[in-house]
């Protein structure tokens, strides 16, 4: 186990905590930008640590692609590779091919899916997954799981259930840094209570070094959302850190921190910004509306990030319509406040 977990103070079930990784100690809650290809679109990576961004998630189904695990293994990995001297972490690749692919197929040996270069199959096996993350070599690595929508109902979520916990024996079987990289393992079930807690304890009893909530924020409700990640928080040690997957609305993540959950990512804050579109206390400014034209206040007057103290609100209209110069500043602003958030 390459990490140290310790609460630091509580209220209620809500923690803050200092998680060791071997690159960085890191203080929770805290929220990780998606760094896709080991970038963050459009800001360097001394302007992430400039607003305090403590983990870079990467996607390993993208850097496998390009510029592929060996290349970046043979350049010292993703560290020195995106010179990022904070910590990171991958996921497995098996939700990039099941929601961004064609005919992706889930079977016992793993996934198979159309290569997006050449059209042939291929196969993404727990084993493969584990191996390619080894090379990039990230702080943090997810165990390979079998993903599935919360809203599909029925046999296919307790047959993924059950697939994700055998899976996670071949993920610590296949790893081969476990003093330098730390495997989560991921819990899956759906909205089903029986089911969620199955997997909680499939994990548990393996004793890995983290926990995260999979399988969430895919159209469920909020109420249902945030009753699996209480029920799931809940039954998790207490002594390792929880992770959920894929959120990134600042309620969210305010919502699931008073539930005992530590560690979030999502693209939505960079995202939201390549359309123009800012996170304020009030919920979203848009600035390619109109109104903003000749608006000469900062985005946020509350916020004391570079964007917020040296432009203004009509200077980044007119940018955000005609110059990549806009999504830039404004993924900048929302990722510092996303940062404020967990803090």
């Amino acid at each position: 186990m390459a990490l140290r977990f310790e609460v630091l103070g509580r209220f209620n079930r809500a923690r803050a905590a200092r998680l060791t990784l071997p690159h960085f100690v890191c203080q929770t809650p805290l929220f990780m930008p998606v760094g896709t290809q080991g970038t963050i679109k459009g800001l360097t990576t001394e302007q992430l640590e400039e607003i305090g961004c403590q983990i870079i998630l990467g996607n390993t189904y993208h850097l496998a692609l390009r510029p592929t695990s060996e290349l970046i293994d043979d350049l010292g990995g993703l560290h020195k590779f995106m010179n990022w001297p904070r910590a990171l972490l991958t996921d497995s690749g098996g939700f990039q091919m099941v929601s961004l692919l064609h005919l992706a197929d889930i079977t016992e040996e793993g996934v198979t899916f159309q290569s997006p270069v050449d059209g042939k199959p291929m196969l993404l096996t727990p084993e493969e997954s584990i191996q390619i993350q080894n090379r990039i070599g990230a702080d943090i690595i997810m165990a390979l799981d079998d993903v599935v929508k919360t809203t599909i109902t029925g046999p296919r979520i307790e047959e993924a259930t059950y697939r994700t916990i055998r899976w996670i024996d071949r993920c610590i079987e296949a790893h081969k840094r476990p003093n330098e990289q730390n495997l989560f393992g991921i819990v899956q079930g759906g909205l089903d209570p029986v089911l969620r807690d199955i997997c909680v304890r499939g994990l548990v009893d393996r004793n890995l070094p983290g926990y995260a909530i999979g399988g969430l924020a895919g159209g469920e409700s909020k109420d249902s959302f945030w009753r699996v990640v209480a029920q799931c928080t809940a039954s998790l040690p207490e002594e390792k850190p929880r992770y959920v997957m894929g959120v990134g609305y600042p309620l969210d993540i305010v919502v699931c921190s008073a539930l005992g959950a530590d560690m979030y990512d999502c693209v939505y804050p960079t995202r939201t910004a390549r359309f123009g579109t800012a996170l304020v206390p009030e919920g979203v400014l848009k600035l390619k509306h109109k109104a903003m034209a000749d608006d000469t206040r900062p985005i946020d007057p509350t916020c004391d990030c570079m964007v917020c103290k040296n432009y203004t609100r009509a200077y980044i209209h007119c940018l955000v319509t005609k110059d990549a110069m806009g999504s830039q500043l404004l993924s900048y602003h929302n990722l510092y406040y996303m940062l404020k958030v967990c803090t």
